[in-house]
């Protein structure tokens, strides 16, 4: 019985290798379900014989309640990025500096999502999403249904290896064409659908997705060259994307890029840009790596997609301070993969400098491939219909009188008890930075408060009593609103400053709450406060010191936060649960952190600073101590080398949290 058993496994996965990966089928249809069909009987006879490579661990059965968190071995680094052939040839002459000459390896940047895969003896044991680097989230029952990738490699290895799930676009039709047969939204693109395919916790969905896989990296290999890498993964059996191409300097770089450039519509999935390595591994470690990026890789990146839409109104919204914004309200228009309608306009300054009018005709794009933005007006298509943008006097929702900022930019409803400032509010109340409560999304307050379940903040801390109710809304159930209860009440064991934060008061940002519960320690202490005291504490200016006793005098304000307490709200300052640490490297210092590090949020870095008696700013100055600087640091980073201010560049930060146990 194992022997048939095992000869059923490897005709079957071999099957699916020829098909999948070598296009070479070599059983018909009927002979691949007939074997699996066989196969399937004996295991369901005989459980205990079941192989952990078996075609059948694919078949989509596991639901998982959440995803549980993996730390990589080492970080999943990310790449910086070129946009044109001169800083392509930049980054070769960098390399020159260093040796005579370089040969590369070419790849297509997939649009998909980040993997990280472990084999153990050649068996398939986990896969897990990049997350932020260091720490992602365990996808393994989704990964397994991939055809594409083997549950057994042809050696039994330990392997460490990386690539990019996708959907192709292909698939991505198909889906969408499901989804709208059934009245569900359509995805935007395929590396959307891709990503929220694989994050799902019944691994059903992943499976009827479709989706794809390429491997690409090892990140300790053992081989001279990553083209070697490259098809020593191929022969362990794992897709590897046949498109990779060694090339000798720059102009074959340029070639490749032409060439793709040219045919990148060809191809059944979409890429965003080139990855460009140096082929000698060992060339690789000598040139290490920046506080931005690896020395001996980068990405090309395709221009933005720009399109013409025509811009058919402009609307005004209210945020949560009162803030009036003017959108862009367009005709639907496909940008960079996925359809755009509105775009922010940011102000009325922004429009005029723009000189944009309605019913124009616009250019478009995604700044950083992410946020729409308009360009500016198609202007040989102005027909003389176009018209003139005028400010709007009143508030678009309770019609208040707007009155303008200090900055005579912005335009302000002075009306705090505006619905539309109400709903904002609520949602930053419940925000991820603020009180954290899962399950209180924007669409889901917003639908709160309009049936009135939702005024004022304590309102949240009264659904417990509500429960039934929320159950039978449209879209809830039985579990969901256990989870949404769950977090509500573990939100009122949160330190002071996250309450601070969240209660909006104006000017008061995460690091000036932190500052002020650090200072008076309890809330109370802090409502008694006067304006002079208050601006005896660094960070907190005249403004802000009248903005906080303003709110604390409003009568209003006043029984909010006594009935928050009444809800058992904490409204003491819980030092994040640890105890300052005098440090050498930390203490006393002023700390400025710029560009994105890959191993650590910025949140996290900053509570360790703080941790060990350091402070962070938002600029940097001559009291600036130390700048740390990440992936695309911008200004600040030029500003510190002006000022001789001392760097940490991403591989010293991370070797100094080591040694403390923090990463």
């Amino acid at each position: 019985m194992q022997e048939r058993i095992q000869e059923l496994v490897d005709i079957l996965n071999k099957a699916n290798v020829e098909y999948y990966l070598n296009d070479n089928p070599f059983l018909s249809d009927n002979e691949y379900d007939s074997l699996l069909n066989e196969l399937i009987k004996l295991e369901k006879e005989n459980p205990d014989l079941i192989l952990p490579d078996s075609p059948t661990q694919k078949v989509a059965t596991k639901v998982i309640s959440e995803f549980q968190k993996v730390r990589h071995k080492t970080p999943m680094f990310s790449l910086s990025n070129v946009f044109n052939e001169q800083e392509i040839r930049d980054f070769h002459q960098r390399i020159l500096k260093e040796f005579p000459s370089c040969e590369y390896v070419c790849e297509l940047k997939l649009d998909g999502l980040a993997v990280n895969l472990t084999y153990e003896k050649g068996i398939l044991v986990r896969a897990a999403t990049r997350g932020d680097g260091t720490i992602g989230e365990d996808i393994t029952h989704n990964a397994k249904t991939i055809k594409t990738l083997p549950l057994k490699l042809n050696k039994p290895v330990d392997l460490e290896v990386r690539g990019e799930i996708i959907m192709s676009k292909k698939s991505f039709h198909e889906c969408n064409l499901k989804r709208e047969k059934e009245g569900l939204p359509l995805f935007q693109n395929p590396r959307n659908a891709a990503a929220g395919s694989i994050r799902q916790l019944d691994s059903k969905i992943a499976m009827e997705r479709d989706l794809d896989i390429f491997l690409y990296h090892i990140p300790s290999s053992s081989f001279k060259t990553h083209y070697e890498t490259m098809q020593y993964i191929k022969d362990l059996g794992l897709p590897v994307n046949s498109n990779l191409k060694k090339v000798d300097g720059v102009n074959g770089v340029l070639e490749y890029i032409d060439y793709w450039t040219e045919h990148r519509s060809d191809l059944p999935y979409e890429i965003d840009g080139i990855v460009i390595k140096a082929n000698d591994l060992a060339m690789q470690r000598e040139l290490g790596s920046t506080a931005k990026y690896p020395k001996w890789a980068t990405a090309y990146k395709f221009p933005a997609e720009e399109v013409i839409t025509k811009l058919k109104d402009i609307i005004f919204t209210v945020g949560r301070t009162g803030q009036i914004t003017p959108n862009a309200v367009l005709e639907p228009i496909k940008v960079a993969g996925s359809t755009v309608k509105r775009a922010t306009l940011h102000n009325m300054e922004y429009i005029k400098n723009k000189d944009l009018k309605i019913n124009d005709y616009v250019y478009l794009h995604k700044a950083g491939d992410v946020i729409p933005e308009v360009v500016g007006p198609v202007l040989n298509r102005r027909t003389g219909q176009e018209i003139v943008l005028e400010m709007i006097k009143e508030c678009p929702i309770c019609h208040t009188p707007l009155i303008k900022s200090t900055s005579e930019i912005d335009y302000f409803c002075p009306n705090k008890a505006c619905p539309a400032r109400s709903v904002e509010s609520l949602i930053h109340f419940v925000s991820r930075n603020a009180m954290n409560i899962d399950g209180l999304g924007d669409r889901i307050m917003e639908d709160f408060y309009n049936l009135n379940l939702v005024q004022h903040y304590p309102d949240i801390y009264e659904l417990k009593n509500k429960k039934q109710e929320l159950i039978e809304l449209e879209g809830f159930g039985t579990k969901s609103v256990e989870n949404l209860l769950i977090s509500i009440e573990n939100s009122k064991q949160n330190s002071l400053e996250r309450l601070l934060f969240a209660l909006g008061i104006p000017g008061i940002g995460q690091k000036n709450a932190t500052i002020l519960a650090k200072k008076y320690n309890d809330l109370d202490n802090l409502m008694n406060a006067s304006v002079e005291e208050l601006q005896e504490i660094s960070d907190i200016g005249e403004v802000l010191a009248h903005n906080i006793v303003e709110y604390f005098d409003n009568p209003a304000n006043r029984i909010t936060i006594r009935e928050l307490k009444e809800h058992g709200i904490n409204t003491t300052y819980l030092g994040l649960g640890e105890k300052i640490i005098e440090h050498e490297l930390f203490s006393n210092k002023k700390f400025v952190l710029t560009g994105t590090l890959s191993f650590i949020k910025r949140d996290d870095l900053k509570r360790i600073i703080e941790k060990y008696n350091g402070s962070v700013s938002s600029s940097v100055s001559s009291k600036t101590d130390v700048v740390i600087v990440g992936e695309d640091p911008g200004s600040k980073y030029d500003k510190a080398l002006k000022l001789n201010i001392e760097v940490w560049n991403e591989e010293k930060i991370l070797s100094i949290l080591q040694d403390l146990n923090e990463v």
